[in-house]
């Protein structure tokens, strides 16, 4: 089977538009990765990250401030990637949180159901 040189020819734009295509992705600068990655951030510190996750809510913080900064000089592939880990960081930050207030209400209906339970004894006596 022979070619035409107009198979080959897209053949060969084809190739150049992959590769412009997967090239251009690293230099396109990263703002919806760092803003989700912000907004994650801020969900954890508005769901008690820092008093219940701080390490977590420290590690977040540090990684955003990489990721600004690497935006700034425009390394967007770094900037992405620390935005993402950002993101990770925040998410577990704000699971613990969350974690740790459905654990203290449980603890304190625990506790309430424990003295109505006392309460209902001393009335049966």
């Amino acid at each position: 089977m022979t070619k035409t040189p107009n198979s080959l020819a897209l053949l060969l734009c084809g190739a150049a538009l992959a590769l412009t295509v997967g090239c251009a992705s690293q230099k396109t600068p990263a703002t919806a990765d760092v803003a989700v990655s912000k907004a994650a951030v801020d969900n954890a510190v508005g769901a008690g990250g820092a008093e219940f996750a701080p390490v977590e809510m420290n590690a977040a913080r540090e990684k955003m401030a990489l990721a600004n900064k690497a935006m700034a000089d425009k390394d967007y592939k770094k900037a992405r990637d620390l935005a993402t880990q950002a993101e990770a960081d925040a998410k577990l930050a704000q699971g613990k949180a969350n974690s740790a207030k459905a654990q203290a209400t449980a603890d304190a209906l625990q506790d309430n159901v424990r003295v109505l339970r006392e309460e209902l004894d001393r009335a049966s006596k």
